[in-house]
């Protein structure tokens, strides 16, 4: 079911998208520029809840885990 929503326009640019409307289905247009917007909206917010979340996290490794792997790489060369 669709909800009809409204918005106020300058006269100048009602009466240029009047001029355009023979190749322009605005109300199309004014949709998929505010589903796309949508989208990157909810994109930032997933991206700063997986930031936070790895903010939260622990990250350790075992003592003297690092000292291992560098002298392991230097009796290797």
């Amino acid at each position: 079911m669709s909800v009809v929503v409204s918005f106020k326009v300058s006269r100048e640019l009602k009466r240029k998208m009047d001029m355009y409307r023979d190749r322009v289905n605005w109300a199309e247009e004014l949709r998929r520029f505010v589903e796309e917007r949508i989208r990157e909206l909810e994109a930032e917010d997933n991206l700063r809840e997986v930031v936070e979340e790895l903010r939260k996290a622990s990250w350790s490794s075992p003592r003297g885990f690092a000292v291992s792997l560098v002298r392991e790489d230097r009796d290797s060369g």
